[in-house]
């Protein structure tokens, strides 16, 4: 049997995704995204998981999509076909995900990156769009990275494939911070995460992925009343006791 290549653990109610497949600087071969997909349905649905941190062994964070498998298969058997399932559970996973990258991401990587809610990388990282550079098209990574990108640089690195450092992909976007203390800057992330109500961070989620209404007026009879709603549920009412009484609230986890 195949040794693992996504290991899955949970403390302190983090679940830790890290991706184990150096060899071929983690790149998603069919075994990884098998897991990855396993790992992240297991922390969606363990309530006592309240926040994901995506992260990797060996100096590459993600290389993209593994090419040698890529390699003689026609359209239908191409491994991208089963990537944007894994996509769409990091984009609408009910827990926050935090990417914390120790090195380099490519493609198929940077997707996923985009998909996470949060991403810090040392600042030695980089990054590229490589696709066009191989004769194919980021399609699939499109749809998570254009609405985080600023559409000039979307443009240039897109259709460039040129490598970019730690620092523009803040500025452009993709990364929310990059610094040298990787761990403490993605601990500190989780434990501001945690500290929200899983109910209102998973609906909070969803409302962040919604179109917006034309004008503020358009949307503001369904926005009272899912704002309503929170605020007479129970885990609102624990939260605006507990600000009362100077304490934490009960979701909070425990130290």
């Amino acid at each position: 049997m195949a040794d693992e290549l996504v290991h899955y653990d949970v403390v302190g109610g983090t679940a830790t995704i890290t991706l184990d497949s150096p060899h071929n600087r983690n790149a998603l071969s069919a075994q990884l995204r098998r897991e990855l997909s396993s790992a992240l349905a297991s922390a969606a649905a363990d309530d006592a998981v309240r926040v994901i941190v995506l992260t990797h062994t060996g100096p590459v964070f993600c290389a993209g999509m593994d090419l040698k498998e890529a390699r003689g298969a026609g359209a239908g058997d191409q491994g991208v076909n089963e990537f944007p399932r894994i996509l769409e559970q990091l984009w609408t996973s009910p827990k926050p995900v935090v990417a914390r990258l120790a090195g380099p991401a490519r493609a198929g990587g940077i997707g996923m990156v985009a998909a996470c809610d949060i991403a810090v990388a040392v600042p030695e990282a980089t990054f590229a769009f490589s696709e066009v550079r191989i004769g194919v098209v980021p399609a699939i990574i499109s749809l998570t990275v254009l609405p985080r990108l600023n559409p000039r640089a979307a443009h240039e690195l897109f259709l460039t494939g040129d490598t970019f450092d730690a620092r523009r992909a803040v500025e452009i976007g993709l990364l929310n911070s990059a610094t040298p203390d990787l761990d403490a800057e993605v601990a500190r992330f989780v434990k501001a995460l945690a500290a929200g109500g899983p109910k209102a961070l998973a609906e909070t989620k969803a409302l962040l992925s919604r179109p917006r209404p034309a004008t503020p007026s358009d949307g503001f009879e369904e926005m009272l009343g899912l704002s309503a709603k929170f605020f007479a549920s129970e885990e609102g009412q624990e939260g605006i006791l507990a600000f009362a009484q100077k304490r934490k609230p009960s979701w909070i986890p425990q130290d």
